[in-house]
């Protein structure tokens, strides 16, 4: 499956001041898949080390830092030599060995000429507490689960999702096409982005196969949960993380501490929860009352709303059943606004790499997501059907005249100048349409 990442890859490497890479992104988000293929594509051959599956290798890291040994070693271990420029070297789980994290500062210094990629489980890093981490000795790149036009690469064809991608602003689908989009567009919602999910539907177009593969990888979440946290912060981490749909379901999906068990505070929370945040498995979308920049000088950080990082395991995770979506069952309405909006920040985060936030303004009006797409704060209204009315949008554009405003829905056409109308399945274009 081709990942748009591969090209921020070629670019690392490139670059003449490259450093040591570490590859973030939540666990099965593809990393392993996207780095034996950059090694494929891009290098006469590749090292591939896993510290979670041999133990031993942790030794090479224990006796000091000295670059030649350690690469000596691995080349003992791999069974080839490791060359400068022509071997990439990628060390997986680099979470399990702390060291190994460390040793990064010391290929920076004294070894520029060989090019290393680390990935590993965020969570495990961020759990990590014996760890000196070689800051500003390493550059990073994010993984994210699959996007919508990826999904569309894997399950439909390179043509429909470069057309998507070169959508213009002015142009209308044609229905048969416009149709064929909400299609994806709801398996989408479905099934998500996590590769071995999406591969699972590709192969099997079976979807109690697929959520077999999504129950799974909810599992493996909560075992790192368990393996990493200290003993007294695993029941938090798991009530967070398992309350995250409910809060979403409700009219008012601001997150209460409150509401995950009886008792609990947010003191008694806090950590937890940027735990998660930290490991990627949850965004945190802050409220603004004022949306001047930078955004973040005027965040309310104890106001925010929780997403996952992908729509598929939210769907899972909240036990929606995946015949209501197709079905477009009554009773689906009021989580279907949820689902949308997770579906479009994950669009959102992954297109302009940077936070997103929400606007309120007392109880009276409330706009999805506000972004900063450079010198512009763009406010974004989600609606999941055609219904394009939004008084809260209106309510925004009077008080603060933004330059650009979006609306995306199902309607198919991409119109309008102050008010820019996106259909839902191209919002990952969003920078795109702002700057044509």
């Amino acid at each position: 499956m081709e990942r748009l990442l591969i090209a921020d890859l070629m670019k690392w490497k490139e670059n003449p001041n490259r450093k040591p890479l570490i590859l973030k992104g939540v666990r099965q988000c593809g990393k392993t898949f996207l780095l034996k293929a950059f090694g494929e594509r891009c290098y006469k051959n590749y090292a591939y080390f896993n510290f979670e599956e041999n133990e031993a290798l942790k030794n090479v890291f224990e006796k000091d830092y000295n670059v030649d040994r350690i690469l000596f070693e691995l080349g003992l271990f791999a069974g080839k030599t490791i060359e400068a420029d022509n071997t990439l070297v990628i060390l997986d789980e680099i979470q399990e060995c702390g060291r190994a994290i460390t040793a990064m500062k010391y290929f920076c210094e004294n070894a520029p000429q060989f090019h290393v990629v680390c990935a590993g489980s965020l969570l495990g890093i961020a759990l990590q507490k014996q760890l000196s981490f070689p800051v500003g000795k390493v550059d990073f790149l994010t993984l994210y689960p699959m996007n919508f036009f990826e999904f569309l690469r894997a399950v439909e064809s390179e043509q429909l999702a470069e057309y998507a991608a070169d959508f213009k602003k002015g142009d209308t689908l044609p229905d048969v096409i416009a149709n064929k989009m909400a299609d994806y567009l709801r398996q989408y919602y479905m099934v998500g982005g996590m590769p071995e999910v999406v591969s699972t539907w590709c192969r099997t177009k079976n979807m109690e196969e697929t959520e077999k593969v999504q129950q799974a990888i909810i599992n493996s979440y909560e075992l790192d949960f368990a393996k990493h946290a200290p003993a007294k912060d695993f029941p938090k981490l798991s009530a967070i993380w398992r309350s995250i749909p409910e809060q979403l379901a409700k009219e008012n999906t601001k997150f209460m501490f409150g509401h995950v068990r009886s008792g609990w505070r947010a003191k008694d929370l806090e950590d937890a929860l940027e735990w998660l945040i930290g490991a990627g498995l949850v965004y945190k979308v802050c409220k603004i009352e004022k949306p001047f920049m930078p955004l973040s000088s005027y965040a309310d950080d104890t106001a925010f709303k929780l997403y996952l990082a992908d729509v598929g395991i939210l769907r899972k995770l909240s036990k929606l059943p995946y015949e209501v979506i197709l079905d477009a069952t009554p009773a689906y309405v009021e989580f279907k606004g949820s689902l949308t909006e997770n579906y479009v920040l994950c669009e959102l985060l992954r297109s302009i790499d940077d936070t997103a936030y929400y606007w309120a303004s007392g109880n009276t009006a409330e706009v999805d997501f506000v972004v900063q797409c450079g010198k512009e704060t763009v406010p974004i209204e989600v609606k999941s059907e055609k219904n394009v009315k939004a008084r809260s949008l209106a309510e925004y554009r009077k008080k603060y005249e933004p330059a650009f405003s979006v609306k995306t829905s199902m309607k198919s056409e991409v119109s309008g100048e102050e008010v820019l109308n996106i259909p839902l399945y191209l919002i990952a274009a969003l920078k795109n349409f702002l700057l044509r």
